[in-house]
Parts: C-alpha cells; sequence; structure tokens
C-alpha cells in the first residue's frame, strides 16, 4: 500500500517545478525582447496637438506671416512659420470677395525615448504644409465700411522627418515611435469668417482696418500612425490695422510712403496655449514704393519688419506684401 502523505508530497514538487519554469520561460521571453516606447507622456500629448499645431497655418494672420518664436522661460520648442497669401474684392459693383494663404511651419519637439534599460533624447522635426482658400461677399455698411463673411476651405499635411538610428532602436514597435521615425499626417479644414472692413482714405494719408473672427474645424485623413489621429479647432479673433502717409520723398515719380501697423490676434479652442501663448500682438514699420503711373500689374510694393511678442514669447516677423 502507497504512502498517502509521501504520494502527496511528490505531487507539490512536480508543481513546483513546473511553476518555476513557466517563470523562468516568460522571464526569458521578456528580457529577449524589451520594450521600446517613450517615457511619459510627451508624446501623446504633442500628438494630440499636432492638428493645434497646423491651425496656424490655416488662418490668414499678420502676426503669424513670417514668424520665428523663441521661449526662453517656457522651455517650448521652437516653432518657426511662413505664410504667404492675400485677398481682394472684385470690383464694387460685383463684390465677390476672393482669398487664398500657402503655409509652411516647422515645430522642433524633443521626446525621450527607452529600450527598456537605456533612455535617450530623441529630437522631432514636424513639418507642416499647408494652403487655405476663401470665397466671400461684401455687404457695404457705408462708402468706406463693409461687412463680409467668408467661408473657408483648407488641406494640409504634417510629416516627421526624423530618422532614428538603427543602432539605437533595432526594430520600433511603439506606435508613437513609428511616427516619430517616419510619420505622416493629411487634414482637411472646413469653417467660415466673419470680417469689418474698413477704408478711410484722404490725400494725404490712408488708414485700413480689420476686425476678423475665424472657426474653422480641421480633421485628419490618410495618416502613417494612429498616435496622431484626431481632429482639432483653429478659432481666432484678430484685430489689424495700418497707417500710410508719404514722406516727402519720391520714387517712379510718385511719392514714397512710409507704413506704421499694428496688429493683435487672441486663440480659442485647440490653439490656445499649445505653444505656450494664448494671443500675440504685432508692431510694425516699412516702406511702400507706388508703381501706379507706369503700365505694370503692381501698383504698390510695400517691405515690413515686424517685432511680435506675446505671453512668454517673442520673435522677429519679416513681411513683403504687393498691391494689384
Amino acid at each position: 500500500m502507497r504512502n498517502p502523505t509521501f504520494s502527496s508530497w511528490r505531487l507539490r514538487i512536480v508543481r513546483l517545478l513546473v511553476l518555476l519554469a513557466a517563470v523562468a520561460w516568460d522571464t526569458a521571453m521578456a528580457q529577449g525582447a524589451p520594450e521600446r516606447t517613450v517615457v511619459g507622456t510627451n508624446v501623446k500629448r504633442y500628438a494630440d496637438a499636432v492638428l493645434a499645431v497646423m491651425s496656424y497655418t490655416a488662418v490668414p494672420d499678420v502676426t503669424t506671416s513670417s514668424l520665428s518664436i523663441n521661449s526662453g522661460t517656457t522651455g517650448n520648442p521652437g516653432f518657426g512659420q511662413t505664410q504667404l497669401g492675400g485677398g481682394f474684392t472684385l470690383s464694387r459693383s460685383f463684390p465677390l470677395y476672393l482669398e487664398g494663404t500657402v503655409a509652411y511651419s516647422r515645430y522642433d519637439p524633443t521626446f525621450v525615448a527607452s529600450d527598456g534599460g537605456q533612455a535617450r533624447p530623441v529630437p522631432a522635426k514636424w513639418n507642416t504644409a499647408s494652403t487655405t482658400v476663401g470665397i466671400g461677399w461684401d455687404f457695404p455698411i457705408t462708402s468706406e465700411l463693409r461687412f463680409r463673411p467668408i467661408i473657408n476651405g483648407m488641406l494640409g499635411r504634417v510629416a516627421s522627418d526624423l530618422r532614428i538610428a538603427q543602432t539605437v532602436f533595432n526594430h520600433v514597435a511603439d506606435a508613437n515611435l513609428q511616427f516619430l521615425e517616419d510619420g505622416a499626417l493629411n487634414a482637411y479644414g472646413v469653417g467660415g469668417s466673419l470680417m469689418l472692413d474698413l477704408e478711410h482714405y484722404r490725400e494725404h494719408y490712408e488708414i485700413d482696418l480689420e476686425l476678423r473672427a475665424t472657426d474653422i474645424y480641421l480633421r485628419s485623413f490618410g495618416g502613417s500612425s494612429s498616435a496622431v489621429e484626431g481632429s482639432a479647432t483653429a478659432q481666432q479673433f484678430s484685430l489689424w490695422a495700418r497707417w500710410r502717409a508719404p514722406t516727402g520723398l519720391s520714387a517712379l515719380d510718385r511719392p514714397v510712403r512710409y507704413v506704421l501697423e499694428t496688429a493683435y490676434s487672441h486663440y480659442f479652442g485647440d490653439s490656445a496655449g499649445v505653444l505656450g501663448f494664448n494671443d500675440l500682438t504685432s508692431l510694425g514699420v516699412g516702406l511702400e514704393l507706388d508703381s501706379s503711373r507706369y503700365p505694370v500689374v503692381i501698383t504698390r510694393t510695400r517691405a515690413m519688419v515686424r517685432y511680435v511678442f506675446g505671453h512668454n514669447v517673442h520673435g522677429v516677423s519679416f513681411g513683403f506684401a504687393v498691391s494689384f
């Protein structure tokens, strides 16, 4: 007859050996495939805001037309943008308003990536290109003041040009790192603007004033990584004013004018705070040449230098404009 106590102990030992073998196998598998991921929530936070960064290029804006911003206090990544655009009304008898912009921006956040045992900074470079068009109609309030509703549409693309060295991460499996290494995101936007436009022109001076409120909804499509799919709203209120008067000098048989300009933009929705500020103010000065005496398409040419500042940020903007 078997000893029941001895058989019970043998069964317990066998079970213990099986359990230890399973734990050892799982540990070996985990050590053989270290997790490669991004430390903390920085990538998720910036990925959620990637369309909000694009919103700065979606709205025609003097304060961000050509801008390089540095923030030494908040430590926010660098942001640079160049925007080219314009708008015009066909005629007073047929006051159809058309506008369009093309813009490029570069955003340089830095993340920390880990392969399970080693953490290294990963400087990312996000490039954004977009174009926005608008069509509106002028409703005259007075001979100098017009109310202008505008329908806007936008198409853009965000891409990361980072190439992570294979000696650091041989097999990038994390979705966030996949986008950082070679990611892209397409987006479209639809919305509109309301504008008040004042043109007060006299013989010895000219005053232009614009109040504008813009709301454009952006949504992604065709992205390469689920980490950056989403939507955002570009909401902005802006005030722009310009004074032009003769300098006393002449060129091209016309007076050379000096130009004083100021602008203020306040950002709402997803645009607010994504780069560390909610508003920007611009102060500008420049010169204008008048070529209307000659049979050329361009009637006026302006060169502007602007100082742009906001909460904990500042920058310098260079602008160039022509009138037809």
